[in-house]
């Protein structure tokens, strides 16, 4: 039997574990707040009812899956992003996304909204807003010029992949004179999912097991851009800023966080020198380059040796700070760092000093 005020907090957990692909938490549900089977399927049988959740198969194997409130609108871009936001997209989620969640989502709408008006093409932008109290997710879609063509062509990049990989960097825009090419890169750290579509190619962030992942499929004309927050979240737009400055001192955007897995495409290995150059690619705009190797399963010789030593060397004041990386990943990064410490021997001893400005996992 549930005790007095478990109830409102084991149906959030219910659809927040729905909502992160555990189709079917009646047994985590019943070990966490130590209740029946029984009470956990009438709670998910209210939430049926409530058009909260929807049930797939048979009572031996069901499935659960989220509900959403539906709201969508189409602005032409003569509209203001923010006008937007206030007029449109606030009233929706004022009641169901706390304060912080709010802020995510009002700086992710203004960002994807604006680079509709200002480099799409498009006459005009369709957001949609679907509401579930474990999960929110927001669509804008145009129907101009896809994002990564337009950055492949306009910085003669090689393919849509290669733009995804760029975007992915931060500080990238075809107008440096009206933007910082700071937004997508915010963004898509602020929400629990980003996804960007466009020119066959999906560029996708997840916060947790995922990470990022470069998918090449079938899209729609122009672009698309999906954000999924929880509207409890606890994140914040300023702890996300901070994430990526020096600190106090130095406010500004200096610090980058590059996924290197963008690197490969389909099952290959990051084995040569032409992929570490793609990689490091306006490095040199940042203080401080975080490399996060999560789901690379190798490098080669000749790729981390151009990283940790010939770039390095051509860069020394831009720290490298590596990130995720598996035990034999790390076996070839430390034989590039060993290669390039032994160039800076202290005295001519034989003793070399490892290089401050590249720094091992902090994972």
């Amino acid at each position: 039997m549930a005790r007095t005020g478990q109830k409102p907090k084991i149906r959030r957990y219910l659809l927040r574990q729905i909502a992160t692909g555990h189709t079917n938490p009646i047994h985590t549900a019943m070990d966490r707040f130590g209740v029946s089977r029984q009470y956990v399927s009438r709670l998910l049988r209210e939430l049926i009812d409530q058009d909260l959740l929807e049930a797939h198969g048979t009572t031996s194997n069901r499935m659960f899956t989220l509900k959403f409130q539906t709201h969508r609108r189409r602005f032409p871009v003569t509209v203001p992003e923010d006008r937007v936001w206030r007029d449109f997209a606030a009233p929706i989620l004022k009641d169901i996304v706390q304060p912080k969640a709010r802020a995510i989502l009002q700086y992710g709408i203004s960002e994807m909204v604006n680079n509709v008006i200002d480099h799409s093409g498009a006459d005009s932008c369709v957001l949609e807003v679907l509401l579930n109290p474990a999960l929110v997710a927001v669509l804008v879609s145009d129907a101009g010029v896809g994002t990564f063509g337009k950055l492949r062509d306009h910085f003669e990049l090689d393919d849509a992949e290669h733009a995804a990989l760029e975007l992915s960097k931060g500080k990238l825009t075809t107008d440096p004179d009206h933007h910082t090419g700071e937004g997508i890169f915010f963004t898509s750290r602020m929400m629990d999912e980003f996804v960007l579509a466009s020119d066959q190619v999906h560029l996708i962030a997840e916060h947790g097991s995922r990470g990022w992942v470069l998918a090449v499929k079938q899209t729609q004309p122009g672009t698309t851009i999906e954000m999924r927050l929880d509207p409890e979240t606890n994140r914040s737009t300023r702890e996300v800023f901070d994430m990526f400055t020096l600190g106090a001192d130095d406010p500004s955007f200096s610090v980058t966080h590059v996924p290197v897995s963008l690197v490969e495409v389909g099952e290959e290995n990051l084995i040569s020198r032409s992929q570490a150059k793609r990689l490091m690619a306006r490095m040199e705009n940042f203080q401080r380059v975080l490399l996060d190797f999560k789901g690379v399963r190798t490098v080669g010789q000749a790729f981390s040796d151009e990283v940790f030593r010939v770039w390095a060397n051509a860069h020394p004041d831009v720290e490298i700070v590596v990130r995720g990386a598996n035990k034999q990943v790390q076996r070839m990064l430390e034989r590039a760092r060993e290669k390039r410490a032994s160039a800076h021997v202290v005295g001519g001893g034989s003793g070399a000093r490892r290089d401050p400005r590249v720094r091992g996992d902090e994972s």
